[in-house]
């Protein structure tokens, strides 16, 4: 083995690669969360064939981690009318949370993304599958159209100042990557 097989340079961070995050965040400041009752909470794990003493994830039956949008709340930067409330929220691991991302469920489930449930190889996916089928039908949830509930004067403000925050971070890119050509010429003159 070479030494540099065992060396690898930390890659400089970008300020433009978090445009990504700050666009979630804009929308997900304005979904809202509805908490669950008890009733519902039960008739969900009813649903998903899934059991409060042991709690596992609705998608590979790992341990659960987090609770995951079943449909996604965001899509093309944009929000896509589902809200974070139990209708729309199973339990989940986080490698089957983090590899889903934004996808549909089932084809998901189904893919070879890495991690997903077909991918790695998961049993019984047919009935993770149905159980599935029922809890997407259950409480029959549909996306909102947030732009005609809050009216297109205040949906524009909030989406101006995200367009004015990705503008401020190109620009903070820029003197960065100027900052960063100064120290670097300046540490190989001495």
């Amino acid at each position: 083995m070479h030494i540099r097989d065992v060396f690898k340079m930390p890659k400089p961070v970008n300020v433009t690669g978090r445009t990504s995050t700050i666009t979630n965040s804009f929308v997900n400041s304005i979904i809202p969360v509805i908490e669950p009752t008890e009733d519902e909470l039960e008739k969900a794990l009813e649903i998903l064939g899934l059991s409060k003493e042991d709690l596992r994830c609705a998608y590979c039956g790992e341990k659960f981690t987090e609770w995951d949008h079943l449909r996604p709340i965001v899509a093309n930067k944009r929000p896509t009318g589902y809200i974070s409330e139990i209708h729309n929220l199973v339990p989940a691991c986080g490698k089957c949370n983090q590899s889903k991302g934004g996808k549909y469920w089932k084809d998901w489930l189904k893919s070879d993304a890495k991690f997903s449930p077909n991918k790695r190889g998961i049993p019984n996916l047919d009935e993770k599958i149905a159980h599935l089928e029922a809890y997407e039908k259950w409480g029959n949830v549909k996306p909102l159209n947030l732009e005609e509930l809050v009216g297109s004067e205040l949906w524009g403000q909030h989406w101006d100042n995200c367009q004015k925050l990705h503008e401020q971070m190109k620009k903070a890119q820029e003197l960065a990557e100027k900052i960063r050509g100064v120290i670097r010429a300046r540490i190989h003159k001495t």
